[in-house]
C-alpha cells in the first residue's frame, strides 16, 4: 500500500504529530491533489485542539483548515477543507469547491494571506452594505485578520479606516498600512469611549474582531456620540475575542439606524463565497494584500505549532 507524509492530530492535548498514512484514493466525483502549503491559522489550532465546531469526532485525524495545492493539469488552487483536514502531502477534494489561483502565484504567501484576508472580504463585500468611499471602523485591528481588514477596507475603496486595538506598536504601525486614525483599547473604559466616540462616531460598517465586554463598551460609545441616528451603521460580528456574547439595550436597536450581522460561512452561499475568494485570491496573488509567511517544513510541524506569530507574520508548514 503507497504511504503518503501527514501531521495528525493523535490527541487534542498535543500539537500534530509527523506520521506515516495510506495514501488517499478518489472516489466518483473526488480528485487527488498535491498540498504544498497550508497555513496555521487560529482556527487551524483551535481544530486541532478539539476546541472548534469542525474539530474531528475521531482521533487521529490529519490536521489542517485549507491549503494550495497542484491538480493533476498542473494549475494551483486554494481549497478550504474544515473538519477533513489538509496537513498531507496528497488529500482528496471536491472539484467543485477548489478556488483558482493565478499562474506563478506564490504558495506560502497565499496559505498566509488568504484566511486572515477572508473574513473581512467576505464581511465587506456579502454582508454589510459597505459601498467606495465610506468610512469603516475596525475593532481588534492588531490582530494578524484585524490589521489585514484594514488594508482589505482601503482596497475596496474605504474613504476612511479606524483601527482599534490594544498593541500601540502595531496600532502605530498600521497608519503606515491604511490606517486613518488608530484608537487604543486601554483598561480605562471611559478614556476609551472617549477616543472611540471622537475617532468613530460617524462610521459606516464596523468590523468586529472583539465582541464581549468590550464590544458593549464600544457600541455605547459610537451609538450615544452618532449626530444623525438614521445614519445607517452596520456591526459585523466577525470574531470574539474579547467573549462570545453581549448585552445589548433595546433602545440601542430602536433608537438608530443599526444592524447587527454576523459574518461566516453559515450565511452566504458557497458559490457567492467561491466567486468572492477568486477575487481575493487574484488581489492577494497581484501584490495588493500580504501576511509574511513563516515557512516550516511538514517534518517539524510540532515546532510549527510552538511558534509564536509576530505582528503580520503567520506560520505556513511547506510540503
Amino acid at each position: 500500500m503507497p504511504m503518503i507524509n501527514a501531521a495528525l492530530v493523535e490527541s487534542f492535548d498535543e500539537p500534530p504529530h509527523f506520521r506515516s498514512i495510506p495514501a488517499p484514493e478518489a472516489a466518483p466525483g473526488q480528485e487527488v491533489v498535491d498540498v504544498l502549503a497550508v497555513g496555521v491559522h487560529p482556527a487551524t489550532r483551535g481544530i486541532a485542539a478539539g476546541k472548534h465546531y469542525t474539530s474531528p469526532k475521531e482521533l487521529p485525524a490529519p490536521a489542517g483548515a485549507d491549503a494550495v495545492v497542484r491538480r493533476a493539469d498542473g494549475s494551483l488552487g486554494y481549497v478550504m477543507v474544515l473538519g477533513a483536514g489538509s496537513l498531507a502531502e496528497r488529500i482528496v477534494i471536491d472539484p467543485a469547491t477548489v478556488i483558482p489561483l493565478p499562474d506563478g502565484a506564490n504558495p506560502a504567501l497565499l496559505a498566509a494571506t488568504m484566511n486572515p484576508a477572508l473574513s473581512s472580504w467576505c464581511a465587506l463585500r456579502t454582508r454589510a452594505d459597505f459601498r467606495a468611499g465610506q468610512s469603516v471602523l475596525v475593532h481588534g485591528a492588531t490582530g494578524n485578520a484585524g490589521s489585514m481588514a484594514v488594508k482589505v477596507a482601503k482596497h475596496l475603496g474605504a474613504e476612511r479606516v479606524i483601527a482599534a486595538g490594544r498593541n500601540r506598536t502595531r496600532l502605530d504601525g498600521l497608519t503606515s498600512e491604511g490606517a486613518d486614525d488608530i484608537v487604543q483599547l486601554t483598561p480605562d473604559q471611559d478614556a476609551t469611549a472617549a477616543a472611540l466616540a471622537g475617532a468613530a462616531a460617524e462610521v459606516d460598517v464596523v468590523l468586529d474582531y472583539v465582541w464581549g465586554p468590550p464590544t458593549e463598551l464600544a457600541m455605547r460609545a459610537v451609538l450615544e456620540a452618532r449626530t444623525q441616528h438614521t445614519r445607517p451603521l452596520d456591526w459585523v460580528q466577525v470574531g470574539g475575542m474579547g467573549g462570545d456574547s453581549i448585552t445589548l439595550s433595546g433602545h440601542a436597536l430602536r433608537s438608530n439606524a443599526f444592524r447587527i450581522l454576523g459574518s461566516g460561512f453559515g450565511q452566504v452561499d458557497m458559490q457567492v463565497i467561491q466567486r468572492e475568494l477568486t477575487e481575493l485570491a487574484a488581489a492577494v496573488a497581484a501584490g495588493g494584500m500580504a501576511v509574511r509567511p513563516h515557512p516550516f517544513p511538514l517534518d517539524q510541524v510540532e515546532a510549527a505549532w510552538a511558534h509564536k506569530d509576530a505582528p503580520g507574520e503567520r506560520t505556513v508548514i511547506l510540503l
